[in-house]
């Protein structure tokens, strides 16, 4: 008997229940970290058991991934999307970090409050709700 994984239901599971924000910022990942964490009081840290790691044209892609813990049911993964000319969602290009809440339900006008502090920030170009049909890279995300 041959076990395979259900890839798809896997993804599904693990976005069930996430917002994922694009934002469009040029500047240094640590330097977005502090600034997130001084304005919203955030505690981002860089979590190193759950960078994620793609294998593409024979070479390994180190994707930075940043986690704060606001309780024991909400946490936020901020995820540097672009290495050495790779990206962990090919589809966003023009992104440069993914914030994803994941956990307890985050409601339209606390995403709206994180939203609008974070387009505050000088360096940020764009910031945008990402919804789970547009992204076709999902399992990308999934740790």
């Amino acid at each position: 008997m041959k076990l395979t994984l259900d890839n798809d239901a896997i993804t599904d599971d693990f976005f069930s229940d996430t917002r994922l924000i694009g934002i469009m910022a040029p500047i240094k990942n640590y330097q977005f970290c502090w600034q997130l964490n001084n304005l919203l009081g955030f505690n981002f840290r860089l979590d190193t058991e759950i960078d994620k790691q793609l294998r593409k044209k024979n070479r390994q892609y180190f994707f930075s991934v940043y986690q704060h813990e606001e309780n024991n049911f909400l946490k936020y993964y901020l995820f540097h999307n672009h290495c050495d000319g790779e990206y962990l969602l090919p589809e966003f290009k023009h992104l440069d970090f993914l914030l994803l809440m994941k956990g307890d339900y985050v409601d339209d006008v606390n995403c709206s409050h994180i939203v609008t502090t974070i387009k505050s920030i000088s360096s940020v170009q764009m910031v945008a709700e990402l919804t789970n049909e547009k992204i076709r890279n999902k399992e990308h995300l999934v740790f």
